[in-house]
């Protein structure tokens, strides 16, 4: 099991992740292409918030599923609610302190362009690959 402190850029919203990071994803849904952020996700009991909960701004789209937060001072996007695991979070390894993915972590794209609400309100998603 790992340990990392994690930041925005500015220090405002600081937090801790306390568990295994069994690979890193890059999504290619609308919102994760544009903030090109690397993530690893973690059970909600991994992630502590230390400092700045409060200066979290919440973003939800699509669905509203999702909550994406982001610093208010620096607009930095640490970490969010994940829609396919609700009981999960997808972090931003870029705000962890010193972390290095060991080597063989495997990094995985993820197909989010699936995960959009189609017309008529009806979300085609299931859920992440088998493989």
């Amino acid at each position: 099991m790992g340990v990392w402190s994690g930041s925005c850029h500015c220090g405002a919203v600081r937090f801790r992740v306390e568990g295994e990071i069994k690979e890193t994803i890059r999504c290619g849904c609308s919102l994760c292409r544009r903030k090109g952020a690397e993530m690893a996700t973690v059970h909600e009991s991994a992630l502590i918030i230390q400092a700045g909960e409060d200066n979290l701004s919440l973003y939800r789209w699509n669905t509203g599923v999702a909550r994406h937060y982001f610093c208010r001072t620096c607009g930095i996007y640490p970490f969010h609610k994940k829609r396919s695991m609700p009981d999960h979070y997808g972090v931003n390894v870029g705000c962890l302190d010193n972390f290095k993915a060991p080597a063989g972590t495997p990094y995985r794209w993820s197909e989010g362009t699936d995960m959009s609400v189609r017309p008529g309100g009806r979300a085609d998603w299931t859920g992440p690959p088998d493989d």
